[in-house]
C-alpha cells in the first residue's frame, strides 16, 4: 500500500454526517489509544441497534484501546463480546483487568510515584511477570507521546501546560475507570491471538456484529507494533463474512480500490485528528439501511 491520502469535501461526501463531539463519549478505556475509535462511538451505535434489539455478539478482533467492546458492554448493546488482540502489551493489559490482577493493577496505579528515575527503573527491569507488563504498558501508553507505545516512541519532555510526565497521568480516573470494568467483565471474552485466525473461525457466524478496526495503511508503522497486515486478505474475508459489519479505514484509492474489487459498499465519514486537523475516513459495511435511515439513536430494552 502507498502512504497516500485523497481529501475529499466533507459536506459532499458524508450524506450531512457531522464531526462527533468526542466530550459527549462516556470515556471507559484505560488507554489513551492512538487511532481510537472514541469519536466513532455515536455512529457505533446507530449500527449495532439496527436491528432494534440487543445484538447477540460483537467480535472485536483488532481491539486495541477496547472503547467499541466496552461501550457495547456497558450500555447493553450487544449480549456477549469478544475481544481480540495480538500485541503482548496491550494483550496483558486486558489480560490482567478481565482475567487478573485487576485491583492489583489499579492499586499500582493510583500510588505510584511519578518520576523520571521511577519510570526508568520500572521500564528496564527485566525480570517482568503479567502484571508487570500490563502495568508498564499503562505506564508507556500515558508518558510516552501521543500515547504511542511501539518502538521508536518516547518520553514527554514538557507535556501540556509544563506538567511534563504528569500531562497524561490520571491516577485515580485510571484506577476508576479499571474497576469500573468488574461490572461488565463477565460480558467480555478477552483472548489473545490473531485477528484473521478469529475472523476465519466466524465466518458462517450470522447472529455476530464485527467491528473491524485494522491498522491503517499511512499511520499504522509509526503507531503500532503489528502494523504489517495482509490488507487484501482481510478485504476478502470480511466479503465471506455472514453477519453484519462495520470495517474502518482510511480514505485512499487503493482502499476503495480494494473495497469495489470485493463488492463492498462503504461510506465517508469526517473525523478530527487529535491537532484537530479534518479528514474522511471509510466505513465499509454489509448495509447502509442503518446509516440512512436513522436521524437519531433508536433505543430498545
Amino acid at each position: 500500500m502507498k502512504n497516500q491520502m485523497t481529501m475529499f469535501d466533507i459536506s459532499e461526501q458524508t450524506n450531512g454526517q457531522s464531526i462527533s463531539n468526542v466530550a459527549s463519549v462516556p470515556q471507559r478505556s484505560p488507554f489513551r489509544y492512538p487511532g481510537g475509535k472514541t469519536w466513532l462511538i455515536p455512529t457505533v451505535r446507530k449500527w449495532l441497534k439496527q436491528e432494534k434489539k440487543i445484538a447477540n455478539e460483537l467480535i472485536e478482533p483488532f481491539a486495541g484501546g477496547g472503547i467499541v467492546s466496552l461501550t457495547a458492554a456497558f450500555e447493553k448493546l450487544a449480549k456477549q463480546i469478544i475481544m481480540v488482540e495480538m500485541d503482548e502489551e496491550i494483550a496483558a493489559v486486558w489480560e490482567v483487568i478481565f482475567n487478573g490482577k485487576n485491583q492489583w493493577l489499579a492499586d499500582k496505579i493510583y500510588s505510584y510515584d511519578l518520576t523520571h528515575a521511577n519510570v526508568k527503573a520500572e521500564l528496564e527491569n527485566p525480570n517482568k511477570e503479567l502484571q508487570d507488563i500490563a502495568f508498564c504498558t499503562i505506564l508507556k501508553n500515558r508518558v510516552f507521546h501521543g500515547g504511542i507505545i511501539a518502538k521508536g516512541s518516547g518520553m514527554i519532555k514538557n507535556g501540556e501546560n509544563g506538567k511534563g510526565l504528569s500531562s497524561r497521568w490520571y491516577p485515580k480516573t485510571l484506577r476508576d475507570r479499571i474497576l469500573s470494568i468488574n461490572f461488565v467483565k463477565d460480558k467480555i471474552k478477552f483472548i489473545t491471538g490473531d485477528a484473521f485466525n478469529v475472523l476465519e473461525q466466524n465466518l458462517s457466524n450470522e447472529s455476530a456484529y464485527f467491528f473491524i478496526d485494522p491498522p491503517y495503511t499511512i499511520a499504522g508503522k509509526r503507531l503500532y507494533t503489528y502494523f504489517d497486515i495482509n490488507h487484501e486478505k482481510l478485504f476478502e474475508l470480511t466479503s465471506k463474512l455472514k453477519g453484519k459489519f462495520m470495517l474502518t479505514y482510511d480514505d485512499t484509492p487503493e482502499i476503495r480500490q480494494l473495497a469495489d474489487k470485493y463488492n463492498l459498499q462503504y461510506r465517508t465519514i469526517p473525523m478530527k485528528t487529535t491537532l484537530h486537523f479534518e479528514k474522511n475516513e471509510l466505513i465499509i459495511s454489509d448495509n447502509f439501511l442503518w446509516w440512512e435511515n436513522s436521524t437519531s439513536p433508536r433505543s430498545f430494552t
